[in-house]
């Protein structure tokens, strides 16, 4: 089945390869700032749309197609899964992709050699977003923390116990209420059982 990536020549993430002239060997350095798609993250980390992310990448022409090694930078923001303060995460990964000729995922989809995902360019494009996305969700921490010891909450009271380390409740076992109201010089004596 025969299906045709569409791919947006004025996105920031498209890159243009007509100046390797499909020759192998010639290559490209492209340096840009991209905003931050939307949902470039989890649940409880990511970067936020429209904040700078720092492209550096090279594409290079090989016999299959082209070579993209890149590095991407950015700040991703959180919160701690222990206190729910923010986490202000740096972000730098690096990406490595082969993108393949059209005609080579053809030959590749007929000889049922498709084992894994290739992709594809979109004549001499390039769309490097969805590598992008992959290398910055991975990086992420799975449960980002605002410091590697924090303490969290207090589960009696919600307290951030970082920021009173001595917080703390005497908490009772409700089975010794009744036996603590015996010593205790607050309740009358006629409520204490003799």
């Amino acid at each position: 089945m025969e299906h045709h990536i569409t791919t947006d020549p004025r996105s920031p993430f498209t890159l243009d390869t007509v100046e390797l002239s499909r020759r192998p060997g010639s290559q490209r350095v492209v340096e840009r700032t991209a905003p931050a798609p939307a949902d470039l993250g989890t649940d409880v980390i990511g970067v936020p749309e429209g904040t700078d992310l720092e492209l550096l990448v090279r594409l290079e022409a090989v016999m299959e197609g082209v070579l993209v090694t890149g590095e991407v930078r950015g700040r991703a923001v959180g919160e701690c899964v222990r206190c729910l303060e923010e986490v202000v995460d740096d972000v730098d990964v690096t990406f490595q992709e082969l993108y393949v000729y059209p005609e080579r995922a053809r030959a590749a989809a007929e000889s049922g050699d498709e084992d894994e995902e290739l992709r594809e360019l979109d004549g001499d494009l390039v769309d490097v977003e969805p590598v992008v996305r992959d290398a910055v969700v991975t990086a992420l921490p799975f449960q980002p923390l605002c410091q590697p010891d924090c303490p969290g909450l207090c589960s009696e009271c919600g307290a951030r116990l970082a920021d009173d380390p001595d917080h703390h409740h005497d908490v009772v076992d409700p089975r010794w209420s009744a036996l603590q109201s015996m010593f205790d010089p607050n309740v009358p004596d006629e409520t204490k059982e003799s």
